[in-house]
C-alpha cells in the first residue's frame, strides 16, 4: 500500500512522542534527497552534445592546440584567454541565472575556467617567468609533461575553479579542479626534484607513485563529499569517476610479469566490485569488472596462446562476467539486506545515505 506523508504529519509524529526532533530533521533529510534524486534531469541527446561541444572547446585551446596558436606571442595568447573567458562566463550566467538552463551554463563556465592556465602562460611566456627552469616547450605540453614550471598554470586553475563553483555549484567544475590537482601533485614533485628524476628513466615509476597517492585520496575526498547532502547536485560522482580513472588507469598501465602482483590487481578489482554494492556506485562496479576482465582475459592468453581456444575462452569469461551480473540484479535487495545486518555499526557509518 503507498503512503503519501506531508512535513505536517512527520511533524504530528514527533508530537505523539515516535519521533524525537533529530530523528524528525534527518528523515525529512531522506526524503527530500530522494525526491531530488526521482527529479534529476534525464542525460538525454541534448545532454550530450552540451557536454561533447564543451569538450571540445577545451580541447581545441588545449589538447589539440597548434605550433602555430603558440607562436602568438604570450601578450596575444593571454588576451585571447580572458576573451574566451569574459565570454563564457557571460553567456554560462546568462543561461545559468536568467534562462534557468543549468547544464549548458555550468558547462559554459566550465569553458571558462579552463582559461585560466592559458592565461597564465602567456604571461609567463611573455615575461619568461619559469621558476627555476628554463622555457618548458609549448602549451600543449602543459598536458603531457610534468614541470615546475606549471605549478602556477594549476593554481590558476585552481583557483578559479573554487570561485566559479562557490558562484555556480555545477557538479562537472569539480572533476576540472581534480584535474588541476592531480597536475599540481605532480609538478611538484617536479618541482621538490628540480625536474631531475622527471627527465630520466624513472620519470614514469614517480609519475605512478604520485598518480596512485592522489587517486586514493580522491576516492577518500569522494567519500567525505557522499557523507554530506548536496541539494544543488551529485559532486561526488565526478571525484569517484576521475579517482578511479587515475588509480585504475596507472594500475592497469603498469607493465608486470610477476603472477603475484597480477593476482593482487585482480584481487583489488573484485574489491571495486564489492565496494559499487557498499557505496551505492555503480562506476565502481564498471571498472572493477573491466579489470577482472583484463586479468582473466590475460590469463586465457597465456594458457592459450597461439591456439584456437583462446577466443572461445574469451567468451566463456564474458558468458560467466554477464551471469555474475544477472545474479546480482536478482540478489541485490537481499545483499543490501546481508550489509545491514551483519556489518558493525561503525562500519555501517561509513556507508553513504544519499548516493545513487
Amino acid at each position: 500500500m503507498a503512503l503519501n506523508c506531508t512535513k505536517a504529519d512527520l511533524e504530528a509524529a514527533m508530537t505523539a512522542g515516535l519521533l524525537d526532533a533529530s530523528q524528525l530533521a534527518e528523515l525529512i533529510g531522506f526524503l527530500e534527497a530522494r525526491q531530488r534524486a526521482g527529479q534529476a534531469p534525464r542525460f538525454d541527446l541534448s545532454h550530450v552534445l552540451w557536454y561533447a561541444g564543451a569538450l571540445i572547446i577545451i580541447g581545441s585551446m588545449g589538447l589539440f592546440s597548434t605550433l602555430a596558436f603558440s607562436s602568438m606571442g604570450g601578450t596575444a595568447l593571454s588576451a585571447t584567454a580572458l576573451i574566451y573567458a569574459m565570454f563564457f562566463t557571460a553567456a554560462g550566467d546568462y543561461l545559468w541565472r536568467r534562462r534557468h538552463l543549468r547544464t549548458p551554463g555550468g558547462l559554459l563556465l566550465t569553458v571558462a575556467i579552463t582559461m585560466a592556465p592559458l592565461a597564465v602562460y602567456g604571461i609567463q611566456s611573455q615575461f619568461a617567468v619559469w621558476g627555476s627552469s628554463s622555457d618548458p616547450g609549448t602549451y600543449t605540453d602543459f598536458y603531457a609533461w610534468s614541470e615546475n614550471s606549471w605549478i602556477y598554470m594549476d593554481i590558476a586553475t585552481l583557483i578559479a575553479s573554487v570561485l566559479v563553483i562557490y558562484f555556480y555549484p555545477f557538479p562537472f567544475i569539480v572533476a576540472v579542479g581534480a584535474c588541476a590537482f592531480w597536475f599540481l601533485s605532480m609538478d611538484f614533485g617536479a618541482w621538490l626534484t628540480g625536474n631531475q628524476a622527471f627527465s630520466d628513466e624513472n620519470a614514469w615509476t614517480i609519475d605512478q607513485s604520485v598518480s596512485i597517492a592522489f587517486g586514493v585520496g580522491i576516492l577518500v575526498l569522494a567519500w567525505v563529499v557522499d557523507r554530506k547532502t548536496y541539494k544543488n547536485g551529485d559532486f561526488g560522482f565526478w571525484l569517484h569517476l576521475f579517482g578511479l580513472m587515475i588509480l585504475w588507469g596507472t594500475l592497469t598501465s603498469s607493465d608486470s610479469d610477476n603472477a603475484l602482483l597480477q593476482a593482487l590487481y585482480c584481487a583489488l578489482n573484485v574489491g571495486f566490485v564489492l565496494l559499487s554494492i557498499f557505496f551505492m556506485r555503480r562506476v565502481y562496479a564498471v571498472f572493477g569488472a573491466l579489470g577482472i576482465s583484463l586479468y582473466l582475459g590475460n590469463l586465457a592468453y597465456d594458457t592459450f596462446a597461439d591456439s584456437m581456444l583462446f577466443p572461445f575462452a574469451l567468451s566463456l569469461i564474458g558468458i560467466a562476467i554477464i551471469a555474475l551480473g544477472l545474479l546480482y540484479h536478482r540478489q541485490h535487495q537481499f545483499l543490501d539486506r546481508l550489509i545491514a545486518t551483519h556489518c558493525p555499526k561503525f562500519v555501517l557509518a561509513l556507508r553513504p545515505a544519499f548516493t545513487k
